[in-house]
């Protein structure tokens, strides 16, 4: 990857010089270490809405998908790869650095916090939030990320408290002026995922299959936005088609119907269950015309691509927030092969 840096004489593309970047610490056995020309690249794309999934600083299905989503609005060819031509149009958002020093403050660890989780939906039901289950979590979802990546980027740092300094993936939104008229809870969702307010509009979306991805196009048909996906199964396979999206209810309650769940265990009953990062479809649902479907998040963003789902599309819990600032009730949505 360096070698072609220099090759095209990008060598000072900003995939920023190793003093720059904190000790990271070594990674799990059988795992590479951080390659902060790749965290770089995955830090853009995620800041232009063409999202690489977990900013890990590794390759990967998801950091593929998204470079080829990159390209094809780019008009480059579609390589899925940092090709010098891709790494040149990159070059112009070299000013956003691969990783920010942040200074935690308490709003960053306000809870609630659910630890262990409940397996059973009805004890789920008696709690007031499905929370995060600790602090780290919180902060890595925040950070488009995971606490595994965290504590790799901060070695030794101790104890995570108010007034400690923490290096992140820098995917902090630049601002955070949403517009309409929105909930406070709402809010301070698209506040903690560091989701920017300024989102391109989407008019339709796309889900393929077989690329694994939700793509949002504009109404010249622009591709304006990418996002790995989850999407159904062999018991609940994607329901190909055209669909509306009729609603968007964001940090939902879930009504849990186990005549829905294939893997519904006997004698579970119907129940509500409380909103909640970590709840069943994250923060946000949009509601489809096909009954009993949705587009919304997930308590589990590392999974995102490589396990199958009910039947909805799982996005990230930032992609989902993302989404839901681009698409208005109405729009149309293709599932496709």
């Amino acid at each position: 990857m360096r070698k072609i840096l220099c090759a095209v004489g990008l060598a000072a593309i900003a995939f920023a010089p190793v003093s720059a970047q904190p000790e990271a610490k070594a990674p799990k056995q059988g795992k590479p270490p951080i390659d902060w020309t790749i965290m770089h690249a995955q830090v853009i794309l995620d800041s232009l809405g063409f999202s690489p999934g977990i900013v890990d600083g590794r390759e990967g299905q998801s950091l593929t998908a998204a470079l080829k989503g990159f390209q094809t609005a780019r008009g480059l060819k579609t390589s899925g790869a940092l090709d010098p031509a891709t790494l040149w149009a990159l070059h112009e958002y070299r000013a956003r650095r691969p990783v920010t020093r942040v200074t935690i403050d308490p709003a960053m660890l306000a809870g609630p916090f659910v630890n262990p989780m409940p397996k059973d939906p009805e004890d789920q039901a008696k709690l007031p939030a499905l929370g995060y289950s600790r602090p780290l979590e919180k902060l890595a979802e925040m950070f488009h990320t995971t606490p595994e990546i965290l504590v790799e980027l901060n070695p030794g740092n101790g104890a995570i408290a108010p007034g400690t300094a923490f290096f992140f993936p820098n995917v902090l939104a630049e601002s955070r002026d949403y517009q309409g008229e929105l909930k406070p809870a709402w809010r301070q969702t698209l506040t903690d995922l560091n989701i920017d307010a300024r989102q391109p509009s989407g008019d339709h979306i796309v889900v393929d299959k077989s690329e694994k991805v939700l793509k949002v196009f504009d109404a010249d048909d622009k591709l304006v936005a990418q996002f790995s996906a989850s999407m159904g199964s062999q018991h609940d396979p994607l329901p190909i088609g055209t669909w509306k999206i009729n609603v968007v209810d964001t940090n939902p309650k879930f009504h849990f119907n186990p005549d829905l769940f294939w893997d519904a265990k006997p004698g579970d009953e119907k129940t509500l269950l409380p909103a909640g990062p970590n709840g069943p479809v994250g923060v946000v649902w949009l509601d489809l015309s096909k009954e009993h479907y949705g587009i919304h998040g997930t308590p589990e963003p590392q999974n995102i691509g490589r396990t199958q789902s009910h039947g909805c599309i799982r996005l990230a819990n930032w992609d989902a927030a993302r989404l839901a600032l681009m698409i208005k009730p109405g729009a149309e949505a293709v599932f496709q092969e």
